[in-house]
């Protein structure tokens, strides 16, 4: 999949600015993400999600963009692992659902309509939608670079699902991992991992509650790799990538591959496809047309107001 030059990355302040190689040019048609070049020898390589002013919500442009960076950088000799980060105050909250129907990121299948003549959904458009997201989630998992996501603020729902495909998370100690979507909107498609990373019983319990957790008690459960403090993220995620890619990139690409190889038998690979079509069942429960009814009527703070009051938590936490 390639993507069209654009050059108009807009004009908000807290966009950042790029910082490429002069090699790297052609990555100036992105106007969702950023891409530049860390560590010793800029062996690493960075992907920035850039749309600060929606917390780097996963828009079908920001998703397409990020599967034809990938692309790009697997077939990159030079480039031994991969950072992906969020410019502003967040990794990533999520999906953009906010745009209208049929152009959020569900309607990544422009082609295949998910909903119909009366603005209805249909079960296999968005199906169709959901899978071609998973097929970047596991592009993701089973690329031969080795893959660190960076997480600061938020990494929720679909941001969380992107988050738990690469091979190693790290996050400030005080960022909020979770999947308030499980909440009677369908399944978290990646989220069928949990049960290999934290065991059973949290697993369920996450899942069952849509609860989230902080980078510390991510850590402290085995979701991902470390927590350290937000001013010291940065300069420890670089420094930990600098560390892997002391090695030489065919070498640690048979590692990854040979571990990935395990957890694939293990059933990654059905359960996450299995997952995306419960996903997309999920979206014609009472539940969930409560929520798309609410995010029709009075918006989508609404929405997540009424989704998240009897938890009291992210768009509902009390004011301290």
């Amino acid at each position: 999949m390639q993507i069209k030059p654009r050059h108009n990355r807009g004009s908000t302040d807290d966009r950042v600015e790029a910082t490429m190689p002069e090699t790297y040019g052609e990555t100036d048609q992105y106007e969702n993400l950023l891409i530049d070049r860390v560590g010793t020898d800029g062996r690493v390589a960075r992907i920035t999600l850039n749309r600060p002013e929606k917390l780097n919500a996963l828009s079908q442009e920001l998703l397409f963009e990020f599967w034809d960076a990938l692309h790009v950088l697997e077939a990159d000799d030079s480039v031994r692992a991969i950072i992906v980060k969020g410019a502003g105050r967040a990794f990533c909250a999520g999906y953009d659902i906010t745009t209208p129907r049929g152009e959020g990121a569900d309607g990544v299948v422009r082609s295949y309509k998910n909903v119909d003549s009366k603005n209805r959904r249909m079960l296999m458009g968005i199906r169709t939608g959901m899978q071609q997201i998973t097929d970047i989630h596991m592009y993701f998992w089973n690329m031969a670079k080795v893959t660190i996501v960076q997480v600061h603020g938020f990494a929720i729902a679909g941001g969380c699902e992107l988050a738990m495909m690469a091979d190693l998370v790290v996050a400030a100690d005080d960022a909020q991992l979770g999947h308030p979507g499980l909440r009677g909107m369908g399944t978290s498609r990646t989220g069928v991992i949990w049960p290999l990373v934290i065991g059973m019983r949290k697993a369920k319990e996450l899942y069952l509650t849509g609860d989230p957790v902080t980078g510390t008690e991510a850590e402290e459960m085995g979701m991902i790799n470390y927590a350290w403090p937000g001013d010291e993220l940065e300069d420890r995620t670089i420094a930990l990538a600098d560390r892997i890619t002391n090695m030489t990139a065919d070498n640690l690409a048979i590692l990854k591959l040979n571990m990935n190889r395990f957890y694939e038998n293990m059933g990654i690979y059905s359960s996450v496809r299995s997952s995306t079509d419960l996903d997309a069942a999920g979206q014609f429960t009472e539940h969930s047309y409560t929520w798309q009814d609410t995010m029709k009527e009075e918006g989508f703070r609404a929405a997540v107001q009424w989704r998240d009051a009897p938890y009291r938590d992210y768009s509902a936490r009390p004011r301290e």
